[in-house]
C-alpha cells in the first residue's frame, strides 16, 4: 500500500512503526522495503465504504451486498476487511428480512466484537480466518448467546464449525473473497435450518471478477467462483487446420 513492493510474512512479531500515522506496534506483515501499516490505517478507507453500504442497503441478499462491497476499489484483494464484509452483509440482510429483530445497533455490536479477533494475517498465524468469528458473532448477537448459555451457544459454535469447514475446503492458497461467499452461503443455510428464516442468495450466478489481483495466485478452476476468460474465437480460428481441396 505504500510502495507496491511484495509483502513479507514474518514468523515472529517485530516492533514496527506505521508508515502512515507513525504509531509503533508489534506486527507480522511488512513489505520487502520495510514499510509497515498498522491495523487502523490499513482498514480506514475500506471500513468507511463497508459501513456506508451496510447501514443503507435495503437488500435481503447477503451475497449480493457482499459482492457490492468487494467490488469497491478501496477494498483490497485480501485482508480482514472481508470479515466486516461478511458480517455486515449477513446482518443487514437479517435486519431487512426480520422486521426489527436485528437493528443497526446490533450490527455495531458485531463489528465491535470482530475487532478483537479479526486481525490481518492471523489466518496463517493461528489457522483461524477472521470470517469465522465474524459469522459466529452474527449468530451470537441474533441468539443472545454468551458463556454459560445453553442451545444459543451450541448453535453459535455449530455455525462457526460449519463455516470453518466450508472455508477450509477452499484453501490453497487463501482467498478472502471466496471465503466470504462460502461463509455466507453456509450461514444462510443455517438460518433456514434453525430458524426458518429464508434469505435469497443468488450464489449460482457468482463469478469472481478479481482473479488477476490475487497476490499469491488464484486457484482458477479449483475455485467454484472462478470465471474463466472469455474464449477468443478469432484467435482460435487462426490455429485451425487448413483443409486442402483436391480435385
Amino acid at each position: 500500500m505504500v510502495c507496491g513492493a511484495a509483502l513479507e510474512y514474518l514468523g515472529a512479531a517485530q516492533d514496527m512503526v506505521c508508515a502512515y500515522c507513525g504509531k509503533r506496534e508489534a506486527g507480522h506483515i511488512r513489505c520487502g522495503k520495510g514499510h509497515f501499516i498498522c491495523e487502523e490505517c490499513h482498514n480506514r478507507d475500506a471500513e468507511a465504504v463497508i459501513r456506508d453500504i451496510v447501514f443503507t442497503t435495503e437488500s435481503r441478499d447477503p451475497l449480493a451486498t457482499a459482492e457490492r462491497m468487494m467490488d469497491h476499489p478501496s477494498v483490497p484483494m485480501l485482508g480482514c476487511q472481508h470479515a466486516y464484509i461478511a458480517a455486515g452483509a449477513l446482518m443487514s440482510a437479517l435486519r431487512n428480512e426480520t422486521s426489527g429483530r436485528i437493528t443497526n445497533d446490533d450490527i455495531r455490536e458485531v463489528f465491535g466484537r470482530l475487532g478483537k479477533q479479526a486481525v490481518g494475517g492471523y489466518c496463517g498465524l493461528t489457522g483461524v480466518c477472521g470470517i469465522v468469528p465474524a459469522i459466529g458473532a452474527c449468530f451470537s448477537v441474533f441468539l443472545g448467546a454468551h458463556c454459560g448459555s445453553d442451545k444459543e451457544q451450541r448453535i453459535t459454535m455449530e455455525a462457526v464449525t460449519r463455516v470453518s469447514r466450508a472455508i477450509t475446503d477452499l484453501t490453497g492458497p487463501s482467498c478472502c473473497k471466496a471465503y466470504v461467499r462460502a461463509g455466507l452461503i453456509e450461514a444462510v443455510r443455517l438460518f433456514e435450518e434453525k430458524f426458518g428464516i429464508t434469505l435469497p442468495v443468488a450464489n449460482a450466478s457468482v463469478q469472481c471478477k478479481h482473479s488477476e489481483r490475487h497476490p499469491h495466485g488464484c486457484r482458477t478452476q479449483k475455485c467454484p467462483y472462478y470465471a474463466a476468460p472469455a474464449k477468443d474465437i478469432f484467435a482460435d480460428s487462426i490455429h485451425l487446420p487448413v483443409t486442402v481441396c483436391h480435385t
